[in-house]
C-alpha cells in the first residue's frame, strides 16, 4: 500500500468566512491559518500549496482580552538612523484593524516559500460587506 499524495492539477481550493465578531485575535488566526495551509484537509501535504481561500468580516470587531490594547506594540524600521517606530494595538486597531489580523495570521503560517502564496488568499473586510457573496459557503 502506497501513501497517497495528491497532485497540483487535482487540488481544490474552497472558500471559508470567518466573522471576527464571534472569537478572540488569537483563535480567529489558527483557525485561518489552518484553513490556508490546508491541514483541515484528509490529503494534507506539507510541500504542496492545497489550502484553500479564507474571507475574513468585521476585522474592526475582534476581540481583544486582557491588557493587551495598551501593552501590545508592533514595531518596524525604515532603514534610515533614527528610523524605528512604533505603535501599540490600540492605535492600530483605530488606524487599520486589517493589519492587526493579518499580522496575527502570518505569524501562525509556516515560514517558507509557501508563505505568501498562502497569504494572497486570505481577504479581510472591517465590516461583514464583502465582494465574494457567490463563492463564500459560511
Amino acid at each position: 500500500m502506497r501513501t497517497y499524495s495528491p497532485k497540483i492539477a487535482e487540488i481544490n481550493h474552497k472558500w471559508h468566512l470567518l466573522d471576527a465578531q464571534k472569537e478572540t485575535l488569537g483563535r480567529l488566526a489558527t483557525q485561518a491559518a489552518r484553513f490556508l495551509t490546508g491541514k483541515h484537509k484528509p490529503a494534507y501535504t506539507p510541500h504542496l500549496d492545497g489550502g484553500d481561500f479564507v474571507v475574513v468580516i468585521n476585522a474592526a470587531k475582534v476581540k481583544i482580552t486582557g491588557a493587551k490594547l495598551e501593552q501590545k506594540r508592533y514595531y518596524r524600521h525604515s532603514g534610515y538612523p533614527g528610523g524605528f517606530r512604533e505603535i501599540t494595538l490600540k492605535e492600530q486597531m483605530a488606524k487599520d484593524p486589517t493589519k492587526v489580523i493579518c499580522h496575527a495570521i502570518a505569524g501562525m503560517l509556516p515560514p517558507n516559500k509557501l508563505k505568501d502564496r498562502r497569504l494572497v488568499r486570505l481577504k479581510i473586510f472591517v465590516d461583514d460587506k464583502h465582494p465574494y457573496g457567490d463563492k463564500v459557503k459560511s
